[in-house]
This record gives C-alpha cells, sequence and structure tokens, in this order.
C-alpha cells in the first residue's frame, strides 16, 4: 500500500486507463467492465479491477494537474507493476478546426510546467506517447469507424490564465488542444521506462464559443471509452 492507493500487489492490472475525475472511472467499470472489484477508496480517488472482453484490466482515476497524476502514475508503475498507463480525459479544443467531441491521440505534450525540473537535464525534455501505444490506439479508431486526430497538446498548470495572450501563441504552433495532465504522465513513464498515451475528447473550445456540462463529461465519450478498452486488450 501507499499513502494514496489502499490496493495490494496483485490487484491490479498491468495495463490502467486513467480519466481525470473519480467518479468517471466508477461509471467505465461498471458499464463496460465484467465484475468490476473496487481496489482503492483513498482520497474518494477510485480505482476498479475487472475483464473487459475476457482480459484483465483497470481504470482509476488520476485527478487534475501534473502533481496528482504524478503522484498516482508513479505509484501505478513503481509499487504495482503497472506497464501501461492510457489517460483518457476530457480537453479544450485549440486548433482551427478542432470541434467538441473530437478525439484527440497527444503524440507530443507541450508544457507551461516546471515538472522536469527535477531530472536536472541540460536541456529542455520533450514528452512524448510511447509509439507502440499510439500506433495501436490509432489502429483501433479506424477498425472501429472514430474519427482522430494526432498531434501536440499542450499541458498546462493554469486552468484560469493571466496571460491572455498564452492561447494564441500555443495556437501559432500547432497545438490542437489543452489539458492538465498528458506531460507529466509522459515524463514519469519515460524515467521509469514505462508506456504511457494520452487520448482526450473535445470538451470545450477556448474561445468559449460550445462546451459539454459536468454531467456530459462523466457519462458520455463513449467512442474514446471503446477505444482505450480496446487498445488495453492488445497490449
Amino acid at each position: 500500500m501507499t499513502p494514496h492507493n489502499n490496493a495490494k500487489k496483485g490487484d491490479i492490472a498491468k495495463t490502467v486507463l486513467m480519466p481525470g475525475d473519480p467518479l468517471r472511472a466508477k461509471v467505465i467499470a461498471e458499464k463496460y467492465l465484467t465484475n468490476p472489484v473496487c481496489f482503492n477508496t483513498v482520497r474518494n480517488m477510485f480505482g476498479y479491477t475487472g475483464e473487459y472482453k475476457g482480459v484483465k484490466v483497470s481504470v482509476m482515476g488520476s485527478g487534475m494537474g501534473m502533481p496528482s497524476i504524478g503522484i498516482y502514475s508513479y505509484e501505478l508503475y513503481t509499487q504495482y507493476e503497472v506497464e501501461n498507463i492510457i489517460r483518457i480525459g476530457s480537453a479544450g479544443g485549440m486548433a482551427e478546426g478542432v470541434k467538441l467531441r473530437d478525439l484527440i491521440f497527444a503524440a507530443g505534450a507541450c508544457t507551461d510546467s516546471n515538472y522536469a525540473s527535477q531530472y536536472k537535464l541540460p536541456g529542455t525534455f520533450s514528452p512524448t506517447a510511447s509509439f507502440n501505444l499510439l500506433r495501436t490506439a490509432v489502429e483501433e479508431a479506424e477498425k472501429l469507424g472514430v474519427e482522430y486526430k494526432v498531434g501536440n497538446m499542450l499541458s498546462s498548470d493554469c486552468f484560469y490564465n493571466d496571460n491572455t495572450e498564452a492561447n494564441a501563441a500555443w495556437i501559432k504552433m500547432g497545438v490542437l488542444a489543452v489539458e492538465m495532465e498528458a506531460a507529466a504522465l509522459y515524463m514519469n513513464a519515460a524515467r521509469l521506462k514505462k508506456n504511457a498515451l494520452a487520448m482526450c475528447t473535445v470538451s470545450d473550445l477556448v474561445d468559449g464559443s460550445a462546451s459539454l456540462s459536468a454531467e456530459d463529461r462523466q457519462n458520455t465519450f463513449n467512442d474514446m471509452m471503446v477505444v482505450a478498452l480496446e487498445t488495453a486488450i492488445k497490449l
């Protein structure tokens, strides 16, 4: 056990799906997994293990922001022998042509965070997805006929950013959407020689022109869930 997870070794599958919202983890487990068993309730960060098409899969909330997913993913990788983490989250659409409910695979995760400073690198680290997970997810989306986009997402520490020009600057660089977790997940995976992928459904547009409700974010996003689960059982 860890300070944040009361699971025992063996309770958690090699592949874990991680939504930010722990209630979304509960919904996914109850809707998609066979015989789900709750392995964690510490801080109400729910985690469940069950089977999808006969393969053991876990789902656990990560919380909001890079410090939170940094803690949970690190413990999963180092204390529970998890090999693959697939973030399944929501994101704010940024680039022209990105619309509500678009599925985006983050090939890279730009960031305004200082998370990488702990590694004392002599330069700038580029957090990227594990290619095998990305390739598998793309293949599964195509099999299912689910439309998707692949590219850079922004992992930001700021939900309410005092710099009103920040979004425009990232859009100039071709960033598709913004969220708050992927970069830390990718850095943990790289440092620990594990695998990670972030896929996000667009829940709102950063220009304020459209958004989904909290209930929609918790209970829908079905295409993303099925793509993630189909990816998980191929690993």
